[in-house]
């Protein structure tokens, strides 16, 4: 069965005992081109926020191979999405609860297969995560950086997409190259960009521009300004106290910029579109939608 039609049997398992006055599910990944750009903070914070904000939130860490998420909320995990995947537990079995009542499903640490699932392995992670009796508004994915098959993967199932970049250079152009693979492999053409690790707004607008004029001469994308977090040492405290940042340290300037960005996200939801990708609409089903 291809993507599309997965997607459709899937969506009329869920319309035939979905409540009518069941929320729709914004699920959302954060990715980035290239690695150390802060992507697993930004979502440990956005989650805490959200939640804050009155959002019931459910955290995939989306890097299979690589368990970060647990760490960055200083959770012990038992059991991991591995263990989903092999059967062996349900996704209510490996649920880990974190600051402020946030939920999340753990990755794998050192196991070489999940860095790279099988198209089966994947339907079934999708299954599993559509059948989960969970309730939640909001899951936010932190996926693993690059623009490997299970990276794309997660951005093409999502209903929105933030792509984290630094002024680096090198992150720069990594972000360029994550856009044009989902643009042109996966018909993904909405970004959000968050510009992390910046002494100056400006810095971030720079970045921004850049990639918007680029962009607007080689691909067909839109790419949607979040907002930028500026660098602060207390992040770095943060992470080595395995705390989030807006918890420890909530009048940290960090903490104010993921504040605005989490605010933002949450006033102005994009608008869902259909791909054709496996996209993961788990309980905000396409009643409207003519599948």
């Amino acid at each position: 069965m291809d993507q599309a039609g997965t997607l459709r049997k899937l969506m009329r398992r869920r319309v035939a005992i979905r409540p009518m006055n069941m929320k729709p599910v914004r699920v959302i990944t954060v990715t980035s081109g290239k690695g150390g750009v802060g992507k697993t903070n930004v979502v440990a914070n956005l989650a805490v926020l959200m939640q804050k904000a009155g959002n019931r939130v459910l955290v995939l860490d989306g890097d299979f191979g690589l368990a970060n998420m647990n760490i960055v909320m200083g959770l012990e995990a038992r059991h991991t999405i591995h263990d989903v995947i092999t059967g062996e537990k349900e996704i209510s079995d490996v649920i880990v609860t974190g600051a402020s009542g946030v939920r999340i499903i753990p990755a794998s640490s050192g196991v070489m297969r999940m860095t790279q699932l099988s198209a089966s392995e994947k339907t079934i992670l999708m299954e599993r995560l559509e059948a989960a009796p969970v309730q939640f508004d909001v899951l936010l994915i932190d996926t693993g950086a690059g623009i490997n098959s299970d990276v794309a993967y997660l951005n093409a199932a999502a209903t929105e997409l933030i792509v984290v970049v630094t002024p680096e250079p090198t992150s720069i152009a990594d972000a360029y190259a994550l856009m044009k693979v989902m643009s042109q492999d996966h018909k993904v053409k909405r970004f959000k960009l968050l510009v992390n690790m910046v002494d100056h707004e400006k810095d971030a607008m720079g970045v921004y521009n850049h990639l918007l004029n680029v962009s607007d001469r080689f691909l067909n994308i839109n790419i949607e300004y979040l907002g930028h977090v500026l660098r602060d040492a207390r992040m770095s405290q943060a992470v080595l106290s395995r705390k989030v940042l807006c918890e420890g340290w909530p009048e940290s300037a960090a903490a104010g910029c993921l504040g605005a960005v989490a605010k933002t996200l949450l006033e102005k939801p994009a608008a869902i579109e259909l791909t054709g990708n496996v996209q993961l609409f788990w309980r905000n089903l396409l009643s409207e939608v003519s599948l």
